[in-house]
């Protein structure tokens, strides 16, 4: 079994891009920035994967035009999932872990301004009760976040800490908006009136266009291209029923489960090389960076209790998707941005957290660390 690491990371995000919906033109910058940032050509990467929605792009098989952004020569080894990035990047893992490759080029992108994205998410929803009413994607987020409130998990006031955390961290709004961008307090945020009570429009992540890229090697090759890999400790995915009414929606059990998993393989590996455990421990030995994949603010507070992240750790630095929701992208952006803080030394052990389907159904979760 190879260790797998990541070495090259690139994001972009914009309230609108005016390329089409396969990507190509999202694509094609981010690609040749890790090119460069690797020093490398497309010849280098063995696999490839990719992670979109048809649904998204409004046509069949949207992720073959994207492709045009790879090039025709050499002939390549690609994937597709039907999910966000991070499930691509799930996949390209296990290619390289069982040794079929040495390194991989993992994308997610996604143009979710093409259409009306909270109407286009309830076709993920329960196809026979539920999708044929169209329930608008913030409407159930709301009714997540009320069942919280009611039930004293949290309030509003934590709901709006959350989101001036996140413009703290991310002034740079992808709106055009300087009054919204200016209100970095709390009580401001509070008095701003609702768009789904009780959620305000800080409380959802903005739509924007956005794509994800991220190299993976394994082994030798990745201290070949890369002088502090952020090496792959863990990673694990679990998924909750797509039934809303069948679940608790103020927890995550999935994420929980996947965040144990995760981190009893980090535990795992980090015993064979004796070292100190990986992952959240009693003495505080968790990781210090964790990017968390919330497009609404209550979220953030679900994650942070399923996850348990009482030991210090500085959550989403980046601002979050809350500045930029791109989907099929941010939760694969997590995931890198987790991972651009060992390349570039700033910590030793960090957390990217991506989810995907309705109401943080499906959840996985990679833990990282430099060696």
């Amino acid at each position: 079994m190879n260790d797998v690491a990541v070495v090259g990371y690139a994001h972009s995000v914009e309230a609108r891009t005016a390329g089409t919906t396969n990507g190509v033109e999202m694509l094609v910058p981010l690609f040749g920035r890790l090119y460069d940032q690797l020093r490398i050509g497309k010849g280098d990467i063995g696999f490839w994967c990719s992670g979109s929605s048809d649904y998204l792009a409004g046509r069949a098989f949207s992720f073959i035009s994207a492709i045009d952004a790879i090039g025709a020569y050499p002939p390549i080894v690609e994937s597709h999932v039907e999910a966000d990035g991070a499930w691509a990047l799930y996949e390209a893992w296990v290619k390289l872990v069982t040794g079929e490759v040495d390194t991989a080029l993992v994308y997610g992108f996604g143009k979710s301004t093409a259409g009306d994205l909270r109407r286009t998410l309830a076709l993920q929803l329960d196809p026979y009760a539920v999708a044929p009413l169209w329930p608008d994607a913030t409407a159930l987020a709301a009714l997540q976040a009320r069942l919280g409130i009611e039930a004293g998990l949290w309030t509003e006031k934590d709901m709006a800490e959350v989101a001036a955390r996140a413009i703290a961290a991310n002034p740079a709004h992808v709106t055009a908006d300087p009054a919204r961008a200016a209100a970095q307090d709390a009580a401001d945020l509070l008095a701003a009136p609702y768009l789904a009570e009780p959620l305000r429009e800080h409380d959802c992540a903005v739509v924007a266009d956005g794509a994800s890229a991220v190299v993976l090697a394994a082994g030798q090759r990745a201290y070949e291209l890369c002088e502090r890999p952020a090496w792959i400790a863990g990673i694990a995915h679990r998924v909750d029923s797509s039934s809303l009414g069948a679940r608790d929606l103020t927890t995550a059990p999935s994420a929980r489960a996947a965040a144990a998993a995760a981190n009893a393989q980090a535990n795992a590996h980090a015993d064979a090389r004796g070292r100190a455990a990986s992952g959240a421990t009693a003495d505080g030995d968790g990781p210090e960076i964790v990017e968390l994949h919330s497009a609404y603010s209550h979220q953030e507070l679900i994650l942070r209790r399923e996850l348990v992240l009482d030991n210090g750790a500085r959550v989403n630095p980046s601002g979050g998707v809350l500045r930029g929701h791109a989907m099929f992208a941010a939760g694969l952006a997590r995931i890198g941005e987790a991972a651009r803080h060992i390349l570039a030394g700033e910590a030793r052990r960090t957390l990217g957290h991506a989810t995907n389907g309705p109401l943080l159904q499906q959840n996985l979760v990679c833990v990282l660390e430099a060696r």
